[in-house]
């Protein structure tokens, strides 16, 4: 039933991109440092976090290759991914900076990738 468990991660994935779309999705954070940047780890939980409230889902898996620095216009790639391996990508584009906590937008992929075979 290969395809059944395909059809149900894509249609989660869909949810959750559905689910980010229709919610104007932001979020901030206070880091309390001098140059404000937020660790990768820290940006992927907090995006699972939103997702999930978005979407009335459990929180997604995310990875964030690397750091958000507090500079208005910076960006980068997270990526959900599924039970089966398929993913979403989701962007991030640093919105606002006021001291030393970090505005962001983000939005998700309109479409998934499937999972590597």
């Amino acid at each position: 039933m290969p395809t059944a468990r395909l059809s149900a991660a894509t249609s989660l994935l869909s949810a959750v991109a559905a689910g980010v779309l229709l919610v104007g999705c932001s979020a901030s954070v206070s880091v309390g440092k001098s140059t404000p940047k937020m660790s990768a780890d820290k940006l992927a939980t907090i995006l699972a976090e939103k997702l999930a409230e978005t979407t009335g889902q459990p929180k997604p898996d995310i990875a964030c290759p690397e750091d958000l620095v507090g500079k208005v216009g910076t960006t980068t790639r997270c990526t959900l991914t599924a039970d089966d391996g398929s993913t979403l990508g989701v962007s991030v584009t640093v919105s606002s900076v006021e001291g030393d906590q970090i505005n962001f937008d983000f939005k998700a992929d309109d479409k998934a990738s499937p999972a590597a075979n």
